[in-house]
């Protein structure tokens, strides 16, 4: 198998496990009455504890070796601002925009990230978007025009409030992807991610206080927590960040498409959630978006 279609296989993975990983929160908040500050800092903090405690078996140094300060004082910032602003608030909002309206809408509101990375490069290279960056962002407004309006210009299809943190969950996924590039040139990402997802976990438990709740899970509800933890953190994030040095980060983003799909479809013919033709448009938006992004240099120009 080349590197190519294993790393394609990997990233489609990954974003599968994600959309099932969404759909499962969706169930979660609709039929077990949990609450997104109830189920995030367990999901965060047991799937934190999961891999750093497979890496503190494996190689101990290692797994403390990112908070020596003395070493490198940069890699303490790094991981701080990788594990708490990105991962972690990532993961907040993106479950709280599910509670507030999908797990598809969830996903594809997330989806978004890949424009936003392309704003922020025009800004470090002091240049303006070209040709084919306008048609992507142009692309990208018109899908969640449609999706989150359904071709009306009076009124919204979700909450303003979920539109707000689906957003808000892609600009997290900008700060994640971009910012811990010398962190990962040192360290497996995985072990990273438990970092993270031990330090969200430990944050969020801190600022919600879910003990505080008064609230048991039925068996079911076990169960959701176990699949959102080990699919949608663990097996997710490890089989998505190794395809991506196989076939690069522009490529990984048009595979994770199947993230908000598998999503889509699963809510729709599941969980029962309105699936109209403006939200097939807008998604088709958002997928053409992630193909312009795509393509090769010499295609695009």
């Amino acid at each position: 198998m080349s590197d190519r279609v294993k790393g394609a296989c990997l990233t489609m993975g990954g974003a599968a496990c994600w959309g099932v990983s969404g759909c499962m929160g969706q169930y979660l908040f609709t039929r077990e009455n949990m609450d997104s500050t109830w189920l995030v800092p367990i999901r965060l903090f047991l799937a934190g504890l999961i891999l750093c405690t497979f890496y503190f078996i494996k190689d101990r140094r290692m797994l403390f070796d990112p908070w020596n300060a003395k070493k490198n004082p940069r890699n303490l910032l790094d991981l701080l601002i990788y594990g708490l602003a990105g991962v972690s608030c990532c993961q907040f909002t993106y479950f709280l925009t599910i509670q507030l309206s999908s797990a598809g809408m969830g996903t594809i509101l997330q989806d978004l990230s890949p424009v936003i990375i392309l704003l922020v490069v025009c800004i470090q290279q002091r240049r303006g978007p070209r040709l084919f960056e306008i048609c992507s962002i142009l692309l990208a407004l018109i899908g969640v025009f449609l999706l989150t309006t359904h071709g009306s210009l009076t009124d919204l299809a979700i909450s303003p409030a979920a539109l707000l943190s689906g957003i808000a969950s892609a600009c997290c996924v900008v700060i994640y992807t971009m910012w811990p590039k010398k962190l990962q040139q040192q360290y497996p990402t995985p072990m990273l991610q438990g970092w993270a997802f031990l330090m969200g976990g430990t944050m969020f438990a801190l600022i919600f206080r879910p003990w505080t709740m008064n609230y048991v899970p039925t068996a079911m509800g076990v169960f959701g927590i176990f699949t959102v933890v080990v699919l949608g953190n663990v097996l997710a994030f490890s089989l998505y960040m190794s395809g991506v040095p196989l076939i690069g980060p522009q490529r990984s983003s048009l595979y994770s498409f199947a993230e908000p799909v598998t999503a889509a479809i699963i809510s729709t013919l599941v969980l029962g959630s309105p699936f109209t033709v403006w939200d097939a448009m807008g998604f088709g938006c958002i997928f053409l978006m992630l193909v312009l992004l795509s393509l090769p240099a010499k295609a695009k120009n």
